[in-house]
Order: structure tokens, then sequence, then C-alpha cells
């Protein structure tokens, strides 16, 4: 345990001098495993990690999820997402940032990345949002906020990479995520409304829109809608009937996904330039991914063989701690860890060392995963890292990183009490995987 300790050290130490997390995690577990083994096995492990890595069948399913959302984003489908929450929500005070949120809920459905949430969203909400003369403050935190929820809202690349990591069915996280990403939706929206009743110059009312106009917005999101129920209906079963009998897996579904997006994409005018910008940009970010992914292994067989989960579960134990307290404790590490790393990286880090702890006491490793993503998102918007807020601040850049920060304060109070919710109610996140076989 004591070898386990100094490695977790010795990666917060790496990390706060500026190496990347993924070298940070691979070069401390490797050190780590060699001197609890030896040199030769370290280097034998960490070869035989790079290769299954690379060769994972399950793993496919990231880069077709991300490349997905990309091709999405290309097909201009997220104006047209703005477009209908507008239509009815923007002639309510806070209407826009309240429309902003509902879009960002809608382009989650099929990006599955909070920083490309974000960063998208930001072109296509802030011009609108000043035009009606909103305080800054309020609209980058209304995108940074509703920017979270692509790290829960299926498809979920965090999610996915939770599921590999801890051999967790990802079809029921998936499912588990709706629920709790509806209620981030309904809080983020309740924050909102919070903000322009204390300050109502901060979100004027936009203009009014018939139903007539909500209906005619209705059919520019078709394709959205045909995408998800292409990619989650055929993942569910729900085309399992006579006469066509079609299920996915998830690693089909984000094919069908893929291939799906491309299609729509091309119809609406995406060019071949748009196309390749894709490609590469998916190669880069499963590049990074697989990265973060492998260092996080090489470092989860040193915790593993130097025994820390082991000793956490007999300090349990030993003391006779009720599990409430441990999962507040664990809750408690993650926020503070929030405040210094992003969330892929502390997920990777913390779920080797918790997860086992967390399942011998009996939690459902769905729900674990549901409410670990749920704290996670949180430091998507704290200070001093919150990437969602440093993403704003490069595609916008006018606005003072400060006034973003104080802006969602209210965004990250209404998280906590998600969060609280969740844990202390676990039929909100299991209710829907228990419907699925």
């Amino acid at each position: 345990m004591t070898e386990a300790l100094i490695g977790f050290a010795a990666v917060l130490a790496l990390v706060l001098l500026r190496m990347p997390i993924a070298f940070a995690m691979g070069l401390v577990g490797m050190v780590g495993y060699a001197h609890l083994n030896s040199s030769r096995g370290a280097i034998s492990m960490v070869g035989r990690l790079i290769i299954d890595t690379s060769q994972n069948y399950g793993l496919s399913v990231v880069p077709l999820f991300i490349l997905m959302g990309l091709f999405v984003n290309k097909g201009g489908l997220s104006r047209e997402l703005y477009h209908v929450s507008f239509a009815f929500l923007g002639h309510l005070r806070g209407g826009l940032a309240m429309a902003t949120i509902a879009a960002c809920a809608g382009f989650s459905a099929i990006c599955g990345s909070s920083l490309a949430t974000a960063a998208t969203m930001s072109r296509v909400a802030m011009p609108q949002m000043r035009k009606y003369k909103y305080h800054d403050g309020l609209s980058t935190a209304s995108i940074a906020a509703g920017g979270t929820l692509g790290i829960l809202i299926p498809p979920s690349v965090i999610l996915v990479i939770y599921g590999l990591l801890t051999e967790t069915s990802i079809g029921k996280l998936f499912i588990a995520g709706v629920i709790p990403g509806l209620i981030g939706v309904l809080f983020y929206l309740a924050a909102v409304r919070w903000t322009v009743t204390r300050s109502p110059e901060a979100g004027p009312p936009g203009e009014h829109t018939d139903w007539a106009g909500r209906l005619q917005a209705i059919k520019g999101v078709w394709a959205v809608l045909l995408l998800f129920g292409l990619v989650f209906g055929g993942m569910y079963g729900v085309f399992n009937v006579w006469p066509i009998h079609l299920t996915f897996s998830p690693t089909e579904a984000a094919g069908m996904g893929a291939a799906g997006a491309f299609i729509i994409a091309v119809a609406r005018g995406m060019r071949l330039t748009d196309t390749l910008d894709a490609l590469k940009e998916t190669t880069r970010t499963t590049a990074n991914l697989f990265s973060v992914l492998i260092g996080a292994w090489i470092f989860s067989n040193f915790v593993n063989i130097a025994g820390l989960p082991d000793a956490l579960k007999a300090m349990v134990t030993a003391y006779d701690v009720g599990p409430g307290y441990v999962i507040l404790s664990i809750l408690l590490v993650y926020i503070v860890l929030g405040c210094v790393f992003e969330s892929l990286s502390m997920l990777l880090l913390t779920v080797p060392i918790f997860f086992p702890l967390v399942t011998s006491m009996g939690y459902d490793p769905v729900w674990f995963g549901i409410v670990v993503v749920v704290v996670t998102e949180i430091s998507l918007i704290t200070p001093p890292v919150g990437l969602n807020v440093f993403v704003l601040k490069g595609v916008i850049g006018d606005v003072p990183t400060s006034v973003i920060f104080r802006g969602v304060t209210p965004f990250w109070i209404a998280d906590l009490f998600r969060l609280a919710l969740l844990a202390s109610v676990p039929a909100l996140t299991l209710w829907l995987p228990q419907l699925v076989r």
C-alpha cells in the first residue's frame, strides 16, 4: 500500500509539473511495477498493454462516436437544434440561455463530447444572446454548463471508457445516463431562472414564436431524431420485431451512427475538405484518448500489484465504516481532484482504486459509473481548471475568464444538488437499466 500511495503522489507531482497525464501515469506505473516485480516484467507488461489496447475491438466504439459527432457538427445540425429550442423557450426571461442548455442536451445526444458541445454551441448561441443584450456571464455560463452534459447524455465517450475499464455493460451505462442527464437539464434551467430573478437585466426575453413557427422548427431536426432513433433503437432492440429482427451491439451502433451522420451531413452540403477535417480530428482525438487509457492501465496494474484496493477494503472493514460514509469520502476526493484535473484523467486515475472497494460493498457498478461521471462534470466548470470555461475563452476571446467563472457558479451549485440526489436515490439511475436485459 505504501508504494501505491507514493506512486499516486508522484503522478500528482508530475502533472503539476506540466507532464501530460498519460506519460505521468505510464512512467510511474512502469517504474513502480519494475520495483515490485522486475524490469523485464514491467517492459513485458507495457508492451502487452499497448498491443492489446490497439487491437481491442470494443475500443473501436470510441473513434466511431467521435466521428459521428464531428459529421453532425459539419452538417450544421447544431444550428437546427438551437433554432427549435429558441422557438419554444426564447420568449421567456432568460429564455435564450435556457434554449442554449436544451440545444446542448440535444447535441450531446449525438456528439458525446463536452468540449465539442461547448465549442460548437458557443459559435451558434453567443451571437444570438449578444443580439438580445444578454450579460456575458450568463451567456457564457449557460454554454459552458450545457456543454458538460456531453459526457453524460448518451452516447458518451467517457462512459464507454468507464465501461471498458471496469468491464461494465456499455449499453446499460448509456441508458442509465438518460434520467440523470434530464435532471441535469432541469437543474440548469432552474439555475438560469434563479440568475434572471436576481438580475432581470442579465437575460431579457426574446421574440415570441407562434405554434406554426415552432412546428416548422421541429421539421428542421428530423435528421437528429432519425439518427438518435437509429443508434439507440438498434442498441436496445426496438427494431427486434418481426419481420426485421435488427439489434446492434454498441460498436455496431456507433458504426451505424457514423455512417448515418455522414449521409445526413453530405445531404446538407458537407464538402470534401470538411470530411477530411473530421477524419483528421477523429484520428487526433482518438490517439490522445488511447494514450491516456494505456497510461491509466499501466498505472492500474501497478496499483493492483501494490495492493492498494485490497488495503482500502481491509481498512474499511477494520474501522467498521458505513458504506454511506465511504461513498461520501470518495465523492469529496473527486470534488477536490476536480479543481486540478480534467474529467477523463481524473476518472482513469481513480477508478482502478475506488471501483473494487465500491463493488465489494455491494454498490451497483452502473450506478457508481453515473455518479462518477456526474461528479467529474463539475470539474469541467470549476476553477482553476474548468476545461469548458477555457474552451469558451479560446473561442469567444473577449470575455474575461473571471466573468465566465462567476457566471457559472449557480450551475455547479445546481450540479452539487443533482449529485446529492443521485447518490442518495440510486433508483433514479438504475430504473431504466433494470428494464434492459
